[in-house]
């Protein structure tokens, strides 16, 4: 099978947004692929997150990504500190990366803007790390959204580099998108959904019923319910989980009602709100058995990233040899 690696940065638990931009996509690779899924909490540390913070945050994306289905038995799960060989070869890349390259990927501006009181090397270099990422495992395919096309791009451009200098070694990855829905914040939906923003912005995987219920009582929508097209971006975007969530015959009633002008937009979030509670029901069920077994995941970590080293020592391996590294 062609190998696949993708992955996120350790930030607590994930969201909604999380799970219908990539995980969901995920469960149906992982059934053609040879996967790879990373934590990826060496990024994570551009952020300046406390230690206590991302040793947690590890272990909670790891729980979702259990209990959303990623099956260990199928797809390797690792850690990607406990895989040294990441930030070995991240410095032979460093060579061969002209920074020029780098400070032209946009998220670096992004990411700057963000973190104002700590622009550190890391934000310059991420993109360097995650080429390393997927060239690693000399991954073929890599799923990504939208924002993160720059990146695939430089990756490709430091795997033609390094074989054009020293020998045809890694494959240029391809990018593939699935069905992915880009999901907008409750509370500012013309941003995408973010935990970075405050509670209030998105609805947790294992958020309970009445925490959901209460998020979503307080989007954004429109209170001049005007029954234009396109709708007001708050509007669109319950719309757009009513279709990901709801039943075809619910999307059609509220719609009905949009352009009359008598829809009731308390009516769509309580609607909304059960039928979400009622899709991840399963997977709060699976994470509270793994919350009650922290060994276990752990246990799968080590595995995974067992597993995962042995595949990157063997590409560091021949990576030294060909760069006259004893």
């Amino acid at each position: 099978m062609k190998r696949l690696v993708s992955g996120m940065q350790p930030s607590g638990q994930l969201h909604i947004g999380n799970y219908l931009g990539a995980i969901k996509n995920w469960l149906q690779l992982q059934e053609q692929y040879e996967c790879v899924f990373g934590m990826y909490d060496l990024h994570a540390m551009t952020e300046g997150l406390a230690p206590e913070a991302l040793k947690k945050n590890v272990l909670e994306t790891a729980m979702d990504y259990l209990a959303s289905g990623i099956d260990p038995q199928k797809s390797t799960l690792m850690v990607q500190s406990w895989v040294p060989e990441h930030t070995y070869l991240a410095w032979i890349f460093n060579t061969l990366t002209p920074v020029s390259w780098l400070e032209r990927v946009p998220t670096y501006k992004d990411k700057s803007q963000q973190f104002a009181k700590n622009i550190n090397m890391g934000l310059l270099d991420y993109p360097v790390l995650m080429a390393v990422d997927i060239l690693l495992y000399k991954a073929v395919v890599v799923p990504v959204g939208e924002d993160q096309t720059a990146h695939i791009e430089l990756t490709r451009e430091i795997a033609r580099t390094f074989n054009s200098r020293y020998g045809e070694t890694f494959p240029e990855p391809k990018m593939i998108s699935g069905p992915g829905a880009r999901i907008m914040s409750l509370v500012d939906p013309t941003v995408k959904m973010s935990k970075s923003k405050g509670p209030n912005h998105y609805i947790a995987l294992n958020d309970s019923p009445e925490i959901i219920k209460k998020k979503l009582a307080s989007a954004v929508t429109d209170t001049g319910n005007d029954g234009k097209e396109p709708k007001r971006p708050g509007v669109a975007n319950l719309f757009q989980l009513l279709n990901l969530f709801s039943k075809v015959e619910t999307r059609e009633k509220f719609e009905t009602t949009y352009h009359k002008k008598t829809i009731r937009y308390a009516e769509v979030k309580a609607t909304l709100a059960e039928d979400i509670s009622s899709h991840f029901a399963d997977f709060r069920n699976r994470r509270a058995d793994l919350e009650k077994h922290p060994d276990k995941v752990l246990d799968i970590l080590r595995e995974g990233s067992a597993h995962a080293q042995t595949i990157a020592r063997a590409t560091l391996k021949e990576v030294k040899e060909k760069v006259g590294l004893l």
